[in-house]
Formats: C-alpha cells, structure tokens, sequence
C-alpha cells in the first residue's frame, strides 16, 4: 500500500505540473506566434521554436497506479481495465466504497459497494456516498451524479483524493505483526469487529445465522486441565534427559489432543500461558529486588534458592516421619464404658500408691464412688434379662439403667473438672514458691560474699599499722604497675588506632566502589532490558516487512515505475527550464517593446512640432503633415486590430479546450443515461400507483 500510494502521490503531483507547464507553454508560445504580448503589442513578433523534449505527461499513467492502488484496497477490477476511461458505474461505486472502508470502516461498512436495481435506492447510495466523500475534505462539486453519471476528469481528482486518504502501511501497521500469526489476529480482529457491529436481536426474533452469532449454545464452562509442552529445558531450567526426550518424541500425545474434551482446550491454553507470564513476572521482580542485592549470578541465584527449598522441605519430612512414627508406636484403645472406668479406677490406685496429699484427698473422694459405679456396671453387665419380661419391660430398665450411668459420669466429669481446678491452683502456687526460693537463695549469696569481707577485714585488725603498710605498698606497686600498662598500652594503641582507621577508611572506600558498581550493574541490566526490548521491537518490524514484501506481487517492476517517475521529474524540469527561457525572452522583447514604442512616441512628437511649423508656411508641408497624422492614426488603428485578433485566438484556443473537456465529460451518454433511468423511474411510478389503486 505504501508504494502504490506514493507512486500515486508522484505520478498525480508529475501530471498536475506537466500538464499545468504545458498549457502555459503552448498558450504563451500561441500568443506570441500571433504577435499578441500580454501588456503591448506591436509590428514585431516572437516565434521560438517548439522544443520536442517536453511532452505531455499521459494519464495512463497516473491511472494504472489508481488501478494498482484500489486493487490493493480490495477493489475488483478486471484485468483488461487499463484507464478510468473504461469504468463503469458499479466500478466506480465499488472503488469509492472499497476505499472509504479502509480510511474509515464505521463510514464505508455501513455502505454496499453493490448498486441495486431500483433508481431510488441508487439514488440513496450516490447521495451517502457524496457526503461520505464531503466528510472527509474533499472540495470538489460532489453529487449523487458524480457516481451514477460521472465523468473522466471528476472520478479521477476524487479517487487521486481517496487514495491520498488512505492510511499508511508505516504508521498504521508498524505495532502489528508479522508472518501467519499477524494474519490470523488481523483476521479474529476483524471477525470480532464485524460481531460487534452487529446489533442485538432479542432471542425469539433471531434468524437462525444470528442464533449461531448470539446464541448462548455455545458457551462452556471454563474447565482446565494440565498440559504438557514440550522445551529444551524443564522447569527448573536444566536440560531434558534423553529418556524423557524419547517419551516426548513418541508416545506424548499432541496438545490439542491432552485434554479430555475439545472444549477445554482453549481454557487450558489460556491458563497455561498466564501460568507461564505470571512466573517470568515474578522472577524478574524477585531478581530486582533480591538477586541483584545478593550479588550473584542468575544461576547462582536459582542453585542457592533451590538447595534452600530442598533443606526445607526435607525438614518438614522428617518432622512428619518422626510424628508419624510416634503416632504408630502408642497403642490406640477403643475400651467400653466398664473398662474405661476400671482403668480409671486402676490408675487412681496406681498414682495413690505414691502417697502424696493430693492422691490421698483423690482417694478418699472419687474412691468409694468409682467402685460402687464399677460395681454396678459390672452387675448390670452380669445380669441377663429373663425370657418371661416383655420387651418393654426391658426397654424400660435399660432406658433407667442408662439415665443413671449417664447421671454418674455427669457427676464424674464436674469432680475431675474440679480436680484439675485444684491442680492447676497448685501448680501455680508451686511456682510462686518456687520463685521466692530463688530469691531467698540470691539473698543469701549476696550477704555470705560481704559476710566473708567483713571477716577478712576483722582478720586484719589485730595487727593495723602493718597491715596498712602492706596495703599501702600493694596499692603504690599496683598504681605504678597501671602506668606502666598504661604507658605500654599507649604504645600499642596509637599504630592500632592508625590501622584501625586505615582499614575503615579502606571500607567506606571499598563500600562506595560496590555501591558505585552495583549502580552501574543495576544500570547496565537496565541497558540491556532496553536493547533487548528494541532488538525484538525490529526483529518484529524486519519480519513484518519482509512478510509484506513477500505478499506483494512480484510481476510489478518497481525499478520501472522509479525509471517512469524518474522521467516526469526531468521532463518537468525541461518544461521549467523552458518556461523560465521564454519568460526571460518575453521579459527582454517587453522592454525592447516599450523601448522603441517610446522612442516613437518622442519621434512622432518632434516629427509633428517640425511639421507643423513648416505647415504654416508651405501648402506641400501641410499636404505631409496630413498624411502623417492619418498615419499615426492607421497604425495605432493596426495595433488595436492585432491585439483583438490575439484576444479571440486566446479566446478560441479556451474555447476549444472547454469544448475537449465536455468531451470527456461524456454528456451524450450521461444524457442517455439520465433518459434510461427517468424511463425507469416513470415505469416504477407507474407500477407504484397500480399497486397502490389494487390495494
């Protein structure tokens, strides 16, 4: 679409001033064969030759690019059409529709570019047509006659002006792509467009074509189910062993085939690939994040999170099989009523046995009821109901032997809850006990240490002045031993503190270099993301480009429609160069004319003054001045004369040209045209009032 619009562009700008250049060529060179100068004319004429390096740039030309163009549009034209000349009406409708559905599809979808058989309807369509063309810009006299009875010259300054409008391929077509998958989401867009045009019809109003476009028959529910596609690296992003490439290579089933129904397939798909998206999101937020603050590699990365993952998960195996192995080892019970209260009892025997206060209090209290509640159990089990009772009578015991049972272990469950209130009243108490021992034993610590000063201090007492003088030297050598240390002390600290802040100084410096390379890593990833980003920005356009080279025809020449452009633009140049030559001349013989029609005037001037005072005195003179005043008037006469002859040949000439163009209007057969259509019109009035008299 690119080239055909721009070689339209070419060849239409060429033909406009080609064929401009040479109208201004032929009439100036006709005014001046005929001696006719735009401001005076006179006795002298200019006849330059014709130049034959200046033809008339042809409309074929501009015409088969037209073609070209709306064949590109979608517009079928037959083969053999080589020129507008040859369109017909329906070709001419078809074209402008083909072309106004590119520019805008709301506009020329809602137009056929079929006209039908009845007058009014062609009518309708010329008219929408009109004011499609008028909504755009064009400023040409536009009518439903320019359609239906078009003429040469006008269908060709609309189509040139359509075909200007027509979107380019650069712009329109750069952020679509490529090869069969562009084709195919061109094609669902389209389709969806075409879905959405259409307006919505209630269900029991539905053509059976509407029923399949609107029908809710075809939903499903969104089921997926796991897929399996195939790569050269698994999930963790290692390669795939060869066993697993074998499974792969013959027995995996295709992807359309995985799914348990065909209707799942699309969900699957669609879940799949979103599962894919999100994971590559996260990573790469996870790597901005946390990788690059880790200084490590990708890979090292991915290995020191994976072994991460594995310690962990297999922490939670073992915590699981060390629970489930003490699950297996304690012996479950599933005891009855009875056991479960024997081995109540039996326990409580047990822990008495130990001979605390509390077993004791528990003993003389759940004791003497727990074994007359065994008791009891163990009776009513012992006791089989006689065959003479009745069913009911036995309902009935059984029914009071269970209220009472439930009625003890009511009694049971509120004392062992009151139990347990005690012991956790009693642990608490221990606590606090336990609390103000360790206090009470600090408390002793602390007065035995200054129990055994003070006894060291009455130790020394006997004995003062002495022992004074000792503590005295012992307290001089120890503060003469301090200076010493500290003396030395002072000589070790001075070279540490040097190389203490030597070696921070060294940090921060180290410190600022990493930060200072870790900006320019987290900058050069930055970089590369963009690069990466606009190398696949065009590898998409040199793909797309190339599948749009490659659907262009290949039987089009474009080194022959440069050459032909090539030509037009030297030809317009010659025509240029030409016109400015003639201008230059017309310029010089103007003022070569202007020069001698003064001279003239100033001759005749003193040629009369002379005259006309020897006219005074001379009859022969007088006879001479006549016939020089009737002179002056004869060729001032002759001047006019020329200049109207070079008016009407001009006029002639526009006249001729008008004539050519009514010619290529094709009035007689519009005309005849026009006459076909009122005979139609006039027939389908008349059908109208039949129909409308028998109803």
């Amino acid at each position: 679409m690119v080239s055909g619009r721009r070689g339209v562009e070419w060849g239409c700008g060429a033909a406009r001033c080609g064929l401009r250049g040479t109208s201004t060529t032929e009439r100036a060179r006709g005014s001046w064969e005929d001696g006719h100068s735009p401001d005076r004319a006179g006795d002298f004429t200019y006849s330059p030759q014709r130049s034959s390096s200046s033809p008339n740039v042809p409309m074929d030309e501009v015409d088969k690019i037209l073609i070209r163009s709306l064949r590109l549009c979608g517009t079928e034209i037959p083969e053999d059409v080589d020129s507008l000349r040859q369109f017909t009406t329906e070709l001419i409708v078809e074209s402008v529709v083909q072309c106004l559905r590119v520019i805008n599809p709301g506009v020329g979808n809602g137009i056929s570019h079929v006209l039908p058989p009845g007058m009014s309807a062609r009518f309708r369509i010329g008219m929408s047509l009109a004011q499609a063309c008028q909504d755009l810009g064009y400023q040409g006299e536009l009518g439903y006659q320019t359609f239906l009875y078009s003429s040469e010259p006008d269908i060709r300054r609309l189509l040139i002006f359509l075909v200007e409008k027509l979107p380019r391929d650069a712009t329109e077509d750069t952020d679509q792509p490529a090869g069969k998958t562009g084709v195919l989401q061109r094609a669902i867009a389209a389709r969806i467009k075409a879905q959405l045009s259409l307006p919505w019809v209630p269900p029991l109003c539905r053509t059976p074509s509407l029923q399949l476009a609107q029908g809710s028959w075809r939903m499903l529910r969104f089921h997926v189910q796991p897929l399996v596609l195939v790569g050269e690296k698994d999930a963790a992003g290692q390669k795939i062993c060869p066993e697993l490439q074998e499974y792969y290579q013959k027995y995996l089933l295709p992807v359309c085939e995985q799914p348990t129904h065909p209707a799942f397939l699309a969900a699957s798909l669609l879940e799949r690939n979103m599962a894919d998206l999100s994971g590559v999101q996260e990573w790469e937020s996870e790597w901005k994040s946390q990788g690059l603050a880790s200084r490590l590699s990708a890979e090292e990365y991915r290995l020191r999170k994976r072994q991460r993952l594995q310690k962990r998960v297999q922490e939670q195996l073992r915590q699981c099989s060390q629970r489930l192995a003490e699950a297996q080892h304690t012996p479950g019970t599933s005891l009855d009523l009875a056991g479960m209260l024997k081995s109540f009892v039996a326990g409580g025997e047990d822990a008495l046995t130990k001979g605390s206060r509390f077993t004791h209090t528990e003993k003389f209290t759940f004791k003497p009821e727990a074994e007359r509640l065994a008791s009891q159990l163990q009776a009513s089990a012992e006791s089989q109901p006689s065959s003479k009772k009745n069913e009911q009578d036995i309902l009935a015991e059984q029914q009071q032997e269970m209220e009472t049972l439930q009625q003890q272990l009511d009694g049971l469950t509120a004392k062992i809850e009151e139990v347990g209130a005690d012991i956790r009243k009693l642990n608490l108490s221990m606590a606090q006990v336990d609390d103000e021992m360790k206090q009470t034993q600090l408390g002793s610590e602390e007065k035995d240490s200054v129990l055994k000063i003070k006894k060291q201090a009455l130790d020394l007492l006997p004995d003062a002045e002495n022992n004074l003088a000792k503590l005295q030297m012992v307290v001089e050598s120890s503060a003469q031993r301090i200076v010493h240390l500290a003396s030395q002390w002072e000589k070790h600290r001075v070279p540490l503190i040097e190389q203490h802040r030597q070696l921070k100084k060294l940090y921060d410096h180290r410190e600022l270099e990493s930060s200072r390379r870790f900006a320019d890593i987290k900058e050069l990833h930055d970089r590369i993301r963009a690069g990466a980003d606009e190398a696949k920005r065009k590898e998409e356009l040199h793909r797309q480009l190339i599948a749009e080279y490659e659907s262009l025809p290949k039987d089009v020449s474009r080194a022959a429609y440069t050459q032909r452009i090539l030509e037009i633009v030297g030809n317009i140049k010659k025509q240029k160069e030409e016109i400015t030559k003639i201008l230059s001349d017309t310029k010089d013989l103007q003022k070569e004319i202007n020069s001698l029609t003064g001279k003239l005037e100033r001759t005749f001037a003193v040629t009369d003054e002379l005259v006309f005072k020897d006219a005074k005195q001379d009859e022969s003179v007088r006879k001479a001045y006549k016939y020089l005043a009737a002179l002056h008037e004869n060729c001032l006469q002759l001047i006019e004369t020329i200049e109207d002859t070079g008016t009407i040949m001009r006029e002639i000439r526009d006249l001729e040209e008008q004539i050519e163009t009514e010619t290529t209007k094709k009035t007689l057969s519009n005309l005849e045209k026009i006459m076909e259509d009122y005979r139609a019109i006039k027939q389908e009035n008349a059908s109208l009032l039949t129909r409308a008299k028998e109803s």
